[in-house]
């Protein structure tokens, strides 16, 4: 088997298909390739930001304590980055995090 026999592309992640803000901008839900349909509270986004100042870089443990994640908490900007990933503002001003589909799909999804 050469070289290139080896080589395969990674298979492409489930992506959203569609996005929707709660009209008090307190929840976001989404539609999936699948069609499955998920949704999640500002409170949780915010508390599973992935962004460097809410996760240590070297460690990858959460320096973000999710108690201090008000529950009112909006929000306030919603922007595709890329075809892979969306970033959130929230109404604390947190928007360094750019949260790719794999991981909105695992916040998203009940918990059992």
């Amino acid at each position: 088997m050469s070289f290139w026999d080896r080589i395969k592309p990674a298979p492409r992640p489930i992506a959203a298909t569609d996005v929707q803000l709660a009209p008090d901008a307190s929840q976001l839900s989404l539609t999936w390739e699948d069609g499955a349909r998920t949704s999640a509270t500002a409170q949780v986004l915010r508390q599973q930001c992935p962004c460097a100042a809410c996760v240590d870089e070297w460690t990858n443990r959460r320096t973000l304590d999710p108690a201090r994640v008000p529950a009112d908490l909006r929000i306030q900007s919603l922007q595709p980055v890329g075809n892979y990933a969306l970033t959130l503002g929230f109404s604390d001003g947190h928007s360094t995090g750019i949260y790719p589909w794999p991981l909105l799909r695992e916040i998203t999804q009940p918990q059992s």
